[in-house]
């Protein structure tokens, strides 16, 4: 077994690991780098090619599987779940492994066709959908191998945590988990199964350490859902703007901001492209349980349209909107920079139902976008939110029922991969020998 860390081992995002048995490749995730696409969209740059993401670094470096001969050997690329530091490169590199399928689960995948669509591009390769918690079959040159979508929670819907088995043992791909118990929508981890696969023998884990560093458990969304519900309960004035921004992908809040948002007697509207790219998938697969209660506009018209109606009667309306990381373009950033019909004004609600990613940009840009709405007078509520990541014991307890031969963490910089090596340590580990920080692109042979 031999393991590339392609991207994302040491940057947050752009997701892509390769793994080598023989004569047979795959690879896990093929995510962008969402800073180095907001750059590209600072220099107005809206119709991306491969060569545009590869300049800025917005796609991995997959040039390294050319180097390594590995290419012409892939057989699959699996999807762990549907946000685009794992899926978004895929419409830009598939066309480079013409013989593998595409594999995820039917929110992943169906976001990957909207995806598809709405950037015109083709790919011909076979894509596969397996039903959440379900397994597939792959031919390699000589064998077939077994792959499970392991059920896991996580910010958005139909997360898996991957297992390959091969005759070296399984690898183990968890990327963008927590063990959250009582998810507000879904069943909880499967449990079950990765003890299982613990018992038969893990050759090898990749796993999420975003915040590895953060103690205890991360907490479970039904505590996000109180905080939506405390931050919604005050607005009772019909005079007053109220604007919410939360993570597009993430329904579970969703469903929260509607829930208690109804009691305010306001209309639910949603506002924005990506908002409207996932809850109209979340719609396809049959799991947006409020589709009834909102009103979504996507185009810039639809929504100018709207903001003109809000402005004048900005008591009616509860609006959910993206921005919530002054993304550049964006619905709220073109409010506070008055590039649309709606200002706001002194006394307006903000709610954040989000974190700030943790990246330099997008703290950067949040603190300016902040500065401008205290300067007029809004109310903002900011990190209505809990993390959809793994902290300390969420990825102590994944080691443990585990107990991979090797770990590699991943999806973050080494200062944020650090503390999971000292997990690691703690359970036995030895830095170097069965526990490794790796830069992008290099290789591990067991």
């Amino acid at each position: 077994m031999e393991i590339c860390t392609v991207g994302g081992f040491q940057e947050v995002g752009k997701n892509m690991t390769a793994v080598k048995i023989k004569d047979d490749v795959f690879i896990f995730d093929a995510g962008v780098s969402i800073p180095a696409l907001i750059d590209l969209q600072n220099d107005n740059i809206q119709v991306y090619s491969e060569k545009h993401l590869r300049r800025v670094g917005a796609i991995p470096n997959d040039s390294v599987l050319d180097k390594l001969g590995w290419r012409d050997k892939v057989r699959a690329i699996v999807i762990g779940h549907s946000h685009l530091d794992h899926v978004g490169a895929v419409p830009w590199l598939a066309h480079r492994y013409p013989r593998a399928v595409i594999i995820g689960t039917p929110f992943t995948m169906t976001l990957l066709d909207t995806i598809l669509r709405d950037e015109r591009k083709e790919i011909k390769n076979k894509k596969i959908t397996v039903r959440e918690g379900g397994s597939i079959k792959v031919r390699g040159k000589r064998r077939t191998y077994k792959i499970d979508l392991i059920h896991v929670t996580h910010s958005t819907l139909q997360c898996a945590s991957i297992a390959l088995h091969t005759e070296e043992g399984v690898f183990f791909y968890a990327v963008d988990f927590k063990f959250d118990d009582t998810p507000v929508l879904g069943a909880p981890p499967n449990y079950k199964k990765i003890k299982e696969i613990g018992k038969k023998g893990v050759k090898a884990l990749i796993i999420n350490s975003l915040y590895s560093g953060e103690e205890g458990r991360s907490l479970s969304e039904s505590v996000a859902r109180k905080k939506v519900k405390q931050a919604l309960n005050p607005v009772r004035d019909r005079y007053s703007a109220l604007f919410v921004s939360t993570f597009s992908s993430h329904i579970e809040r969703l469903k929260s901001i509607v829930d208690f948002g109804r009691a305010t007697n306001r209309k639910i509207i949603f506002l924005g492209r990506s908002l409207n790219k996932y809850v109209t998938t979340a719609i396809k697969v049959k799991q947006c349980p409020f589709q009834k209660q909102i009103t979504l506009f996507k185009y810039r018209n639809q929504v100018n349209s709207f903001l003109k109606k809000a402005e004048k009667d900005r008591g009616k309306y509860l609006i959910v909107c993206t921005g919530h990381q002054a993304e550049e373009n964006s619905i709220l950033d073109r409010i506070v920079k008055d590039n649309t019909p709606f200002r706001f004004r002194k006394g307006d609600h903000m709610i954040f139902a989000s974190s700030v990613i943790p990246v330099p940009q997008n703290i950067l840009a949040r603190e300016q976008m902040d500065h401008k709405l205290e300067k007029i007078g809004v109310k903002i509520q900011k990190d209505v939110h809990v993390s959809g990541h793994g902290c300390h014991e969420d990825i102590k307890m994944m080691m443990k029922m585990l107990k991979p031969e090797q770990i590699i963490p991943t999806h973050g910089t080494p200062a944020q991969e650090l503390p999971a090596v000292r997990i690691a340590q703690s359970l036995g580990y030895k830095y170097g020998k069965n526990v490794h920080l790796f830069k992008d692109g290099k290789v591990l042979k067991l």
